[in-house]
């Protein structure tokens, strides 16, 4: 029998070994990486809330990417613990297959898809319930599509859930409006509907409709997974807090203007489109201030009531909170086209600005805080006499108005009544500032040596 040599026997070993090994990477590539980590081949029974999320996940995301959803994290709390130095930190640590930040805990997680980008794939739905899926879509009327004359859009897609294990992954529909915003509407299931689907009170998005800027995104790595998400973290957070979306109330409009019709002469058209082009110039340069403002006065009776401008009010009117106010404000305007009309009060007290573009006056109103009550002031040039308007506090809601999108107080009515008492669904063509509002009180007089400083018209 011949011999063997060693050092190919040797050879042979290392071989083998090799072979070994590339067999068990292969099969870890082809089976263990599609479950996940070994604790996750528990049965249903046997696995933690941090086990059904992980893997829950990890399904989901690879269905995204093989049907190329164009999603993004929006979950609010997932995202608060990803700042960049987290994850700066951790990114060794996530490359390796570990749910640190996706498994918070809760029963649901939120993404956004950018509902423009994709085209509905029936498919989808199929392959999600292959893996295990339940899912439950949310439709509703398609605002875009909404007028005085149809009332109503078409049926759309809102919001689909997907439940595996009792976790809750919440796909939130975004939308493009015509103002340059991205809007998603409420979660109202129909009466056929599962109540008991999912823990409705324990998700971010779908109380109310919601308006978002179309938010920056990039592609990390969380968790070893690839996820996008907003490359501007805290300022999507921000818009969040602040999200909630007021539809023109287009039914309670058309049964005011069958009452009162809307006047469609060519003086009446042009102010509407000079005003439109005001309100988009306005809104533009307080954008570029970080600076929230709603439609106040006539501008948003005029929304509440008819979806409209009220023609003959000539002017738009918006308000700002004082504590929003910043010294380039004037510049910024006048910047933007826009001639100061007239400065009144000062930062302290009743602080107000009228600007003029192309015929059509802006008036700036900026709000106080008193206690439980807010005010704005108006000054009398030629006498001297100062004007307070009293509100009840309201936070602010985003709206549409002309196709911009404008703040209005969420508490509309209760805002309207305040300025227009009782008959605020009943035109009034003559107005006077000083005496017509129900909330107006007189607030003394500017004294005559500061008029100079406090009263300018320009």
């Amino acid at each position: 029998m011949p011999r063997v040599n060693r050092t190919t026997l040797l050879w042979l070993l290392v071989a083998s070994s090799l072979i070994f090994l590339l067999f068990q990477l292969r099969y870890y590539r082809n089976y263990a990486s599609e479950t996940g980590p070994h604790i996750l081949r528990r049965t249903p029974g046997h696995m933690t809330a941090s086990d059904i999320q992980w893997q829950s996940m990890k399904t989901f995301l690879r269905l995204s990417r093989r049907f190329q959803l164009p999603l993004f994290l929006a979950d609010p709390t997932l995202l608060g613990l990803l700042t960049q130095d987290a994850l700066l930190e951790r990114e060794r640590s996530l490359r390796e297959a570990h749910c640190s930040f996706l498994c918070s805990g809760r029963a649901v997680a939120s993404f956004g898809l950018l509902a423009n980008a994709w085209t509905y794939n029936a498919a989808f739905r199929l392959a999600a319930e292959e893996k295990g899926f339940e899912l439950l879509e949310v439709r509703g009327e398609d605002p875009r599509l909404a007028s005085l004359d149809l009332l109503s859009g078409e049926d759309i897609p809102l919001h689909l859930l997907l439940r595996l294990h009792g976790y809750i992954i919440q796909v939130v529909f975004l939308y493009e409006r015509s103002g340059n915003y991205l809007w998603h509407g409420p979660l109202r299931l129909k009466t056929n509907a599962d109540h008991g689907f999912a823990p409705f009170a324990q998700m971010d998005f779908g109380r109310h409709a919601g308006a978002y800027d179309r938010p920056q995104l990039i592609l990390t790595v969380v968790d070893g997974l690839d996820i996008a998400i907003p490359l501007n973290i805290s300022g999507f957070l921000a818009q969040h807090r602040r999200a909630r979306f007021l539809e023109c109330r287009y039914r309670d409009a058309r049964r005011f203007l069958r009452l009162y019709p809307d006047d469609s002469s060519p003086e009446a058209l042009d102010f509407r489109n000079k005003a439109k082009s005001l309100l988009q110039v306005a809104a533009k340069t307080l954008a570029r201030l970080h600076v929230p403002f709603w439609i106040s006065s006539g501008t948003c009776l005029g929304w509440f009531r008819q979806c409209s401008f009220i023609t003959y009010s000539r002017d738009v009117d918006i308000g700002i909170f004082i504590s929003d106010y910043r010294p380039d404000i004037i510049a910024a305007f006048l910047d933007a086209g826009l001639s100061l009309k007239h400065k009144f009060g000062k930062v302290e007290d009743s602080l107000e600005l009228s600007f003029v573009m192309d015929g059509v006056k802006l008036d700036i109103f900026f709000f106080y805080e008193d206690g439980d009550l807010i005010w704005n002031g108006g000054t009398q040039a030629k006498s001297g006499r100062k004007f307070k308007y009293i509100f009840p506090r309201f936070s602010l809601c985003w709206a549409e108005l002309a196709e911009v999108r404008v703040g209005v107080p969420c508490e509309t009515l209760d805002y309207v009544m305040a300025n227009y008492g009782a008959a605020w669904d009943v035109p009034q063509r003559t107005w006077d500032w000083k005496s017509s509002p129900s909330n107006v009180q007189e607030n003394g007089m500017w004294p005559l040596a500061q008029w100079e400083e406090l009263i300018q018209v320009f």
